[in-house]
């Protein structure tokens, strides 16, 4: 395999595009698309779907990445080891956007300090877009919000989740349908508050919808609506009103490791479990 144009397909795939990608690897868009050509060409089948400006992989492309970041790692390992200089390892961490993201920073930034030899490279983002990423490889270590019991996993805490509104709303009768403050479509939070509605029989409605548990804690401050969230994101301006709508199931938070991960990303996510058992149990 060429690495040249794998180097070009993974740029294309981090930076979310042809001309971002162009940029990163010092190219005209036009040449790396013509890389991009090539290789599709040396592999018989198509990597990306093109939509507009937009770029999502196909499942061939999707098989490939995987194959592609090893490649170009083994390939950073080999120029490593021969020249005797001491090999960097990137250490890719995913968190959900409401939990701790300001405790896990400093976590991995302290981790950094005192392991050299190892890069953090933090993404914040919904649980669903973490779980495809930790599958396509693009992760080492993944915090995800899931079903109980969803599948193998290195840790998983029970979340309990709470219906929390404005303090300025307390005494007031529920509006008729509940408005709801929700993250996008295929959050748990926002599933489990819709079961729990249509299953008491109660109408609702979308109020608010944001991908940035800020915005919602906002929405919910200011009386907007009712939201669904882990206790954690309660803030002083919101109250609980649990005991005016039915309670939903518990959800899980599990701690994921990628099987390739090296050593650093295996002991920083040691610390990560040990500083979720503190958190939440």
């Amino acid at each position: 395999m060429d690495l040249d144009l794998l180097h070009s397909f993974v740029s294309v795939v981090d930076a979310g595009g042809f001309t971002r990608a162009g940029e990163r690897v010092h190219r005209t868009q036009s040449t790396v698309s013509q890389q991009i050509r090539k290789l599709e060409s040396d592999l018989g089948c198509a990597l990306f779907r093109r939509i507009g400006r937009q770029v999502d992989l196909t499942e061939d492309g999707e098989r490939l990445l995987g194959y592609a970041r090893r490649m170009l790692a083994l390939s950073t390992e080999i120029r490593e080891t021969v020249s005797g200089k001491p090999r960097l390892e990137v250490v890719r961490l995913g968190a959900p956007d409401d939990f701790a993201v300001p405790q896990l920073t400093a976590l991995a930034a302290d981790f950094a300090a005192v392991h050299p030899q190892a890069r953090i490279a933090m993404r914040c983002d919904l649980s669903a877009q973490l779980a495809r990423a930790l599958d396509r490889g693009d992760l080492d270590i993944a915090l995800i919000k899931r079903e109980p019991g969803a599948g193998d996993c290195l840790a998983a805490w029970p979340e309990h989740l709470c219906w929390l509104r404005g303090k300025r709303e307390s005494g007031k009768p529920l509006p008729d349908p509940i408005p709801l403050v929700v993250f996008p479509q295929g959050c748990v939070y926002r599933n489990r508050a819709i079961h729990a509605l249509e299953s008491a029989g109660r109408r609702w409605r979308i109020a608010y919808e944001s991908p940035n548990i800020h915005g919602l804690q906002a929405a919910l401050e200011g009386g907007l609506g009712i939201g669904l969230l882990a206790e954690r994101c309660m803030t002083p301006g919101m109250q609980s009103c649990d005991e005016l709508l039915p309670l939903p199931t518990p959800s899980e938070l599990a701690l994921h490791l990628n099987p390739s991960a090296g050593a650093a990303a295996r002991e920083l996510a040691r610390v990560i479990r040990q500083f979720c058992r503190d958190t939440i149990e």
